[in-house]
């Protein structure tokens, strides 16, 4: 026998234990389907958010901190686009958020409709956002429409969305933010894969140029209005940053890219750094546009008065007042502390956030109230989770962690990433007074988890027929018990009149009195 032949002889086939190249999977493609889908459920959530949203209020005068921030509004709508709170001194909240309710007002005035309008639009917006964000993530438009249902459905998203308060704008801005990352993910691996196509992957060590990423420079643009919004903004940025290059390795990896990680350091860094702070700082700045040519906003002129004229770094002295200004704020912020003696009665620390153990009465009226067929009925506005969603948080959550960890779920990762952004940063200063109402963000993302796990009963592999039914059933069954459960607790939500028994009955914890 010849040595080729020999050599033939003994040849063992090779078998790739996984595909050379990678899927083509770069998003949903039954896109007909899904903006149906899509414009039937945001219709629903126009309805459920817009439905009497000038009621109620408190004698024809904002509810709780609406208190703060429709007057603040209307000052923005008539002081040449700042706010000077004199009531209060100090404006302790960037300007964007105030900017979004001053619209309303200048469409409907002064009134519970006027306040509230743009933040029900936001609402209505956020509703459409998980839509899309689910799809995507789950490539199922059935999972999309459950996770849109859900989050109509969800009690701490319609209150936000219905009330006069900056968290709703937050959330709409960090989940936009968190739905172009998604689509940078799928953009940039959709590029990798015409790059392998076309040989370029192997051509430097560090894989190829990926070009100008519009989507991940719209998520910098919707950060730098959170960050305007609130300050929290600054935990979504520096999250979402961490999450974007972890895609970017991820992918090098996957195309085979011969150095991933210094690849990604190389190539995608610098420009991460450029659209997720430089961008959300420009903006954070422009938001402060009216501030900056103002003649009588707070602390507009502090240099050479409470701040020397001179500096060590050559800074514009109107952002030295910005500074002086926004640290005057953080000072107010931070003295809020319990061992300084600030207690509120609906305060609540981070821990009984994801179970909604400790909600946010806004408004409470037990005083002659007619509407109920009582003698005296009670209206009341509560922020609190619809129980069949956010009872069940522990489970979902871990749930998660181990699809993460342990599968290398990246879908369940990047949930994840978002959820904690709004959680954990609140345990590094924990003697703060804090609210419930600071865990709006977190809403998006536990529905976002839920719907992930519905639709992985649904779409499970290798199912037979009976167990696919059964599934089917299971998801439908749960999600009708949250609906069921949201419109039992309507009333409290929207301060509908109910008698004493009934409100005995929507209280289900200790803990919500």
């Amino acid at each position: 026998m010849t040595a080729p032949a020999a050599e033939a002889s003994r040849a063992v086939p090779v078998i790739s234990p996984a595909p050379l190249v990678p899927l083509a999977d770069f998003g949903p493609v039954d896109r007909l389907q899904g903006w149906a889908m899509t414009a039937v459920v945001t219709a629903l959530a126009a309805v459920t958010r817009f439905l009497n949203l000038g009621s109620p209020t408190d004698a024809g005068t904002p509810i709780f901190d609406e208190k703060h921030y429709a007057p603040q509004a209307w000052q923005v709508l008539h002081n040449h686009g700042i706010e000077d709170n004199p009531g209060y001194g100090l404006v302790v909240h960037p300007p964007v958020g105030k900017q979004l309710i001053a619209m309303g007002e200048a469409l409907f005035g002064y009134n519970g409709l006027g306040w509230r309008f743009a933040g029900a639009v936001c609402g209505v917006i956020t509703v459409l956002l998980v839509v899309r964000i689910a799809r995507r993530i789950s490539r199922s438009t059935v999972v999309g429409g459950i996770a849109g249902l859900l989050l109509i459905a969800d009690g701490v998203s319609f209150v936000a969305a219905r009330t006069a308060l900056l968290d709703g704008f937050l959330v709409i801005f960090v989940v936009a933010a968190f739905g172009c990352l998604i689509v940078d993910r799928d953009q940039v691996r959709e590029r990798m894969h015409v790059a392998l196509l076309e040989g370029r992957i192997s051509e430097t060590p560090w894989g190829p140029r990926l070009g100008v990423r519009w989507w991940r420079f719209g998520a910098g643009v919707l950060l730098g209005l959170a960050c305007a919004t609130k300050w929290s903004g600054l935990y979504f940025v520096a999250f979402y940053g961490v999450m974007t290059v972890a895609f970017d390795i991820a992918a090098r990896r996957q195309y085979r890219v011969p150095r991933p990680w210094l690849g990604t350091f190389r190539r995608d860094l610098g420009p991460s750094l450029y659209a997720l702070v430089l961008i959300p700082f420009g903006v954070y700045l422009a938001s402060y546009t009216p501030w900056f040519a103002s003649e009588t906003g707070v602390n507009r002129y502090e240099v050479g008065r409470s701040i020397g004229e001179d500096s060590v770094l050559p800074v514009p002295d109107a952002l030295r007042s910005l500074w002086h200004y926004t640290y005057a704020a953080y000072k107010f912020h931070s003295g809020l502390t319990n061992a300084d003696g600030n207690h509120h009665p609906w305060e609540s620390k981070p821990w009984t956030w994801p179970m909604s153990l400790r909600p946010v009465l806004y408004a409470i009226d037990n005083e002659n109230v007619p509407g109920c067929g009582a003698q005296s009925c009670i209206k009341a506005v509560m922020l609190v989770g619809t129980p069949a969603m956010w009872f069940i948080a522990v489970p979902v959550l871990a749930w998660a962690v181990w699809r993460a960890f342990v599968k290398r779920d990246w879908r369940y990762a990047a949930i994840l990433v978002g959820y904690s952004a709004g959680f954990l940063p609140w345990f590094a200063d924990i003697d703060r007074q804090m609210y419930f109402f600071y865990a709006a963000t977190m809403a998006p993302f536990l529905v976002l988890m839920i719907a992930m796990i519905l639709g992985d009963i649904l779409h499970k592999p290798d199912q037979s027929p009976e167990r696919r039914t059964l599934g089917m059933i299971v998801v439908s069954c749960y999600v009708a018990l949250v609906l069921t459960n949201f419109a039992w607790m309507y009333p409290i939500l929207t301060g509908i009149p109910i008698s004493q028994a009934t409100w005995n009955m929507q209280i289900w914890l200790p803990s919500w009195r």
